[in-house]
């Protein structure tokens, strides 16, 4: 996007090396030259994450806490040289550009273009990455990568909701998001996380979502080499499999119990629980 100064309006200002100023200014969120003044408490924040982080902390009166209105803020400060001026993407005062990236509609500054802004008109606000890269789902009403385009499974309104890992609302989050094989959506670094600890199912839905072939395989093992005693052997229960969405009736074992259908052993127990304290099962 052209930042460059408009001659006719700005030809009596001097000028400005925005070289110099260019990692002066901003936050942990973004690179721009302006703050923004929020409609809704009339205060000053460098971008809508930085007041939402603060109207939402733990210190705030629960009456009190908001998320600010985007789309509604009508004011911004250039940082350069603090005129508090309409929203639009060069300074008034100073000439300034407040943002190599500047979109009108959500009133969003952003001098990082490696990100590859671009602003969907049906999601409603700016994503990055590039819109040649993505395609926007009107079932799941949100963007996706364009590897998805055919084969993601749609789930209405898929990413209007909280991380089901950090609770961090997913529409907007800054943060990198990834869906999962059954169609859940979840943070990236959540996901990460989760198999950090050994956590290979969808918080959401409990699918596995990766490979487990290999560690079915030595629950084969395992399950083998530890034989149940006497009053257990012909004990029978049934189980829902995670995976395949199958209930079957199986021997009881202490270690995990395998879908007949699907070799899983990503399954609850659903009925005929032994009546003993200290009976487990893996889920």
């Amino acid at each position: 996007m052209d930042c460059g100064f408009e001659h006719q309006i700005f030809s009596h200002l001097p000028a400005i090396d925005e070289c110099m100023i260019e990692q002066e200014y901003g936050c942990r969120h973004y690179q721009r030259k302006c703050k923004i003044l929020a409609p809704c408490c009339n205060q000053t924040f460098d971008c809508r994450h930085c007041h939402n982080d603060a109207k939402n902390s733990i210190e705030v009166d629960p009456l009190d806490r908001h998320d600010i209105p985007r789309h509604e803020i009508t004011r911004v400060i250039c940082s350069v040289c603090d005129t508090e001026q309409d929203v639009q993407q060069n300074c008034i005062s100073c000439g300034v550009c407040m943002g190599k990236y500047y979109c009108s509609i959500c009133k969003f500054f952003d001098d990082d273009i490696s990100k590859n802004q671009y602003h969907c008109e049906k999601c409603g606000i700016c994503r990055t990455g590039g819109k040649d890269n993505f395609f926007h789902c009107d079932k799941c009403e949100c963007c996706y990568s364009n590897v998805l385009k055919d084969s993601h499974i749609c789930i209405e309104r898929a990413m209007h909701h909280n991380c089901p890992i950090c609770f961090e609302y997913l529409f907007d989050t800054p943060r990198d998001t990834t869906v999962l094989p059954c169609g859940h959506t979840i943070h990236l670094d959540c996901v990460k996380e989760m198999e950090r600890h050994f956590q290979y199912s969808c918080p959401v839905c409990s699918k596995s979502y990766c490979d487990m072939t290999c560690v079915w395989e030595k629950l084969d093992q395992e399950v083998a080499s530890t034989p149940m005693p006497q009053m257990y052997q012909n004990k029978m229960v049934w189980i829902l499999c995670n995976d395949c969405g199958e209930t079957s009736e199986v021997n009881y074992h202490i270690l995990a119990h395998k879908c007949t259908n699907c070799n899983s052993y990503n399954t609850r127990q659903t009925r005929g629980r032994p009546h003993t304290s200290c009976a487990s099962q893996l889920v």
